[in-house]
């Protein structure tokens, strides 16, 4: 598949919405922005996902680094449900400032690895891709993209939290990627804690 990526904007927000419905996501990429109890936010993705929706939106026109991140567009749709030019993917790429809940988790609360100056650090957080293109190099270009345009954003290094499969697992248990993405792509392990690595690429 040809797929070309570029920066999240406004322009893409129909797209976006779209593959979110697409993939029966109720989240739209508000989970480490959500500071409710867990059940409340499993009670909104079920039921209230529109609140999730609009927040999303809201964020995406008004440029917040709450919806930054990298939009995979499909050219050459040849063999595919797919039309050229649909928004296929999706991943969020966001300073690590904005994504404390991420490291304040059991798994990654208080490593090393996150000491330091942390300033120009970004978390790739989530990554999302329509179910007609997986396991076609969608989630690596996404990546390939974060690290290209990341820069621009002011990022020096970029994070990633990836689970490592040990075994068969489910598209929706791969969330946050796969490790293949990110070694394809330059990012290096700098914590091994299995099946959960923390990886690192400077940019």
């Amino acid at each position: 598949m040809d797929i070309e990526t570029y920066p999240a904007g406004p322009e893409h927000e129909a797209g976006l919405l779209a593959l979110f419905e697409a993939t029966g996501s109720g989240c739209y990429c508000r989970y480490y922005h959500f500071t409710g109890p867990v059940n409340e936010w499993l009670e909104r993705c079920a039921v209230r996902a529109d609140e999730n929706r609009d927040e999303f939106r809201h964020a995406l026109t008004t440029h917040s680094d709450e919806a930054r991140g990298i939009v995979a567009i499909a050219r050459d749709t040849t063999g595919t449900s797919l039309s050229p030019g649909q928004l296929i993917g999706w991943l969020k790429v966001t300073p690590v400032e904005q994504m404390q809940k991420a490291y304040d988790r059991r798994l990654y609360k208080n490593l090393p690895c996150f000491t330091g100056d942390r300033a120009g650090v970004f978390l790739i957080g989530c990554a999302l891709v329509h179910p007609a293109a997986r396991k076609q190099g969608v989630t690596t270009a996404l990546v390939g993209g974060a690290v290209r345009f990341a820069p621009s954003w002011g990022a020096r290094a970029l994070e990633a939290l990836p689970r490592r499969p040990r075994e068969t697992v489910r598209d929706d248990e791969l969330w946050t990627g796969p490790v293949g993405a990110f070694s394809r792509n330059g990012f290096t392990e700098v914590h091994t804690f299995e099946p959960y690595p923390v990886l690192r690429r400077a940019v």
